[in-house]
Order: structure tokens, then sequence, then C-alpha cells
């Protein structure tokens, strides 16, 4: 049965403006999508930052470990020698629980901060628990957020094997498989939506590919030109 695929912004609208910004989740709103993806990790003194990679040297003109740093020598920093790195409260309060919001875990230890900013957002927000999605590659940061809170919704990541991401699935009573889109067929988005799981994909920027994901009936496409979607 056919349903809505959600419209989702890779990084915000990567492919327009630099990846995790203020402007280019903006960019991404002003093209009327369902939500936002997004990486976070944990900086020197103890707050979620939004950035994509381990090391600062290829978005910005600092360099070293993002998890090195405090907050203020962050914020010092130019992205694309013109956007700060933002946290995760400053993309949550552009946002405001208008649209679903995708947050990537990538550095160690992020899982229990994760949960208590989203926490925080929903006791006092006036967010829900379904605006939000947390997803990893990192099985054990997956498993602290499903101990630390068994509400928030999960996503697997995978750019191997969907049948792994379900196994592991099922350990964390996750909602969701975010597969690579090149290892998507028709038949394993039917198994893990049969299963019950939505079927979240990316980074599918090729018009064609777009197509192909949209005849394969899946739940979400994660795109940098979202405008495409």
């Amino acid at each position: 049965m056919k349903h809505e695929i959600l419209k989702m912004g890779h990084r915000g609208a990567k492919g327009y403006v630099a990846e995790n910004t203020i402007e280019s989740i903006q960019k991404a709103l002003d093209f009327v999508v369902d939500g936002i993806e997004i990486d976070v990790h944990l900086c020197a003194s103890g707050e979620l930052v939004v950035f994509h990679d381990f090391t600062l040297d290829r978005m910005t003109n600092g360099t070293g470990e993002v998890s090195k740093l405090s907050l203020s020598e962050l914020k010092e920093l130019k992205v694309a020698n013109e956007f700060q790195i933002p946290t995760l409260e400053e993309v949550l309060n552009l946002i405001d629980k208008n649209y679903l919001l995708n947050i990537e875990i990538k550095g160690k230890n992020t899982a229990s901060k994760s949960v208590e900013i989203i926490q925080y957002y929903i006791q006092n927000k006036g967010w829900n628990y379904n605006n939000f999605i947390v997803s990893s590659f990192q099985h054990h940061e997956l498993e602290a957020v499903f101990n630390l809170d068994k509400n928030i919704p999960l996503g697997v990541l995978t750019k191997a094997n969907i049948d792994d991401a379900i196994e592991f699935a099922k350990t964390i009573s996750a909602i969701a498989i975010h597969p690579n889109a090149a290892i998507v067929t028709k038949t394993n988005v039917q198994k893990a939506q049969n299963l019950g799981y939505k079927v979240n994909v990316w980074t599918v920027n090729d018009v064609d590919e777009i197509k192909r994901m949209k005849r394969y009936n899946v739940d979400a496409i994660l795109s940098d030109f979202p405008d495409r979607l």
C-alpha cells in the first residue's frame, strides 16, 4: 500500500549550503521538508555540537578532533569560511517541533547528553517523542539511548546489510532501518516493512535514484537536495 514518503534534508540542505549549519537547515526548511537529519558530537566542555566529521579539517579553518575542543573554541571557527558550528539546542530552537529531527549520534559518549536534551525539550518545550528519531552506526550508543529512555524512537544505520540491521534493531526495539540507497532493493524494503520497521534511505541525490526509492515505497528519503524530493 502506498503511503506518503517523508522528505528529509540531509545535514540540512548540504547540496546548497555548508552542511550542518543553521543556514543549511533553514535552506532545507525553505524547501518545505518533513524533517531534518543532523549529526552530533560531544565537545570538550560537555555540549552537543552539530557536526559530521570526527575532525575539523575538512569543513572548518580549524584542525584536530571535535571532541578535544570546548564550545567556545569551536564557536570561534568558521565552517566553509563563513558559518558557525551550531549546538543541538540551536537547531532544536530553529525547527521548533514543526519537523521531524533525525539526530545521528557520531561521537563516543553522546547518548546520555542526547537523551538529556531530548527529555528537556519534551518536558519543558512542548515537544513529543515522535518529533525525534535517534540513529547511529554505533550499536553501543543506540543501546545506551535505549537503556536510558525506551520511549525515544531509534533507527539503525547500515551501509552493509539490512538483515543484520534488522537483527540488531530487534534488540533495542528500534522503529526504523536507515540503509544506504546502494543496498536497497524492493525485496528488502518490503521485508523490513513487513516486520514493522520504517525504511529511511540515505543519501539520495540523483533524480532517477529518487524515483527508484519512491517506486520501492520507502518511508523517508534523505537528500542533500531536498527540493528534488
